[in-house]
């Protein structure tokens, strides 16, 4: 766990009782979750994917899940956003922002020239592509629902011919030697892991991100533009914008942004309404803090300038049938 964030202070508000996780233990989720002292504190709950963490959590089985949601190299993991997107009515309270090492890891007395096959889940194979091809260029690969899960069966089956990939945890809980250490294409390999609840809505800190699904009425010439523009006009900064197909019909996309900034900013409330007002239909995923590390210098002018606006445009109308000089 050397790899992790420190420990954080508890969030504010309730603590949770129960937390789900992408399990078994030792993934990298568990990881995450473990640098959150509020979270760590409560009554871990695996599940086997990060749609049943998700369910779980909306059905009120556990009072918070934790699931990654974006990795640095391979992008957006697919399962959480379609999940939140189309499948629960959950809430993101937080994010967690972890750097990431992968190691390929065997049985013990296993050596790196005879492996035959690795098994991990598709994020993390895909994030060893070099290393796999350098060292390893025939060897076969076999997805796992997580990498804890692949290290428990790398365990489980006592073959050297067959390796893992995973953290420093998983190779301990499953007692397996690693045979190569940190194998990631890129050495700031990073995933993003957020925390969710049904209904609330974390107050806002000054230093917060939002995240909303953005379902286009109609596929027209310059839809996508039209809302890009509603966050330009504003001076809100994105910082991810992916389409996402809505399996309604071929074609048929819509939106997934986060944005800087809070529901409870008066600029973000009058995007998400021009949004919802002209362009689509608007999902709310959640106004959480941001594990940003610099502060949104931009939201706060954006709404500095706002204010004066509304000033500006309030003194005019204030002269509405004011009698003449």
């Amino acid at each position: 766990m050397d790899d992790a964030a420190p420990p954080s202070s508890p969030a504010p508000g309730p603590v949770p009782q129960r937390v789900g996780y992408l399990g078994p233990p030792g993934t990298f989720t568990e990881q995450a979750l473990l640098t959150q002292a509020d979270l760590a504190a409560a009554e871990l709950v695996p599940f086997p994917t990060m749609a049943d963490v998700l369910r779980a959590t909306e059905t009120g089985e556990v009072d918070l899940g934790f699931v990654a949601i974006e990795n640095s190299i391979e992008g957006t993991v697919n399962v959480t956003s379609d999940t939140l997107a189309f499948d629960v009515d959950v809430l993101i309270q937080r994010e967690v922002v972890i750097p990431i090492q992968q190691h390929l890891m065997g049985v013990r007395g296993a050596e790196l020239a005879q492996i035959a096959e690795v098994v991990s889940i598709p994020h993390a194979t895909a994030q060893a592509r070099g290393f796999l091809h350098r060292e390893l260029p025939d060897v076969r690969t076999r997805a796992a629902n997580s990498t804890a899960e692949a290290a428990r069966l790398v365990a489980e089956q006592g073959d050297p011919t067959v390796a893992a990939i995973g953290n420093d945890l998983a190779a301990q809980l499953y007692g397996l030697e690693v045979l190569a250490a940190d194998i990631e294409d890129h050495p700031e390999n990073q995933t993003r892991f957020v925390a969710v609840q049904p209904v609330a809505v974390p107050a806002p800190t000054g230093h917060d991100k939002t995240s909303i699904v953005v379902a286009q009425r109609a596929d027209r010439p310059g839809s996508l533009l039209a809302i890009l523009q509603e966050f330009a006009a504003r001076s809100i900064n994105l910082t991810r914008l992916e389409s996402r197909p809505t399996k309604k019909a071929l074609g048929d996309y819509c939106f997934l942004l986060d944005l800087e900034g809070h529901v409870a900013d008066d600029v973000v409330a009058d995007c998400l309404r021009a949004l919802q007002t002209k362009h689509g239909t608007v999902k709310f995923l959640g106004s959480y803090p941001s594990a940003a590390a610099e502060a949104p210098a931009a939201r706060v002018e954006a709404d500095e300038a706002a204010r004066e606006a509304d000033a500006w445009l309030a003194d005019i109308r204030g002269r509405i049938g004011a009698a003449g000089g």
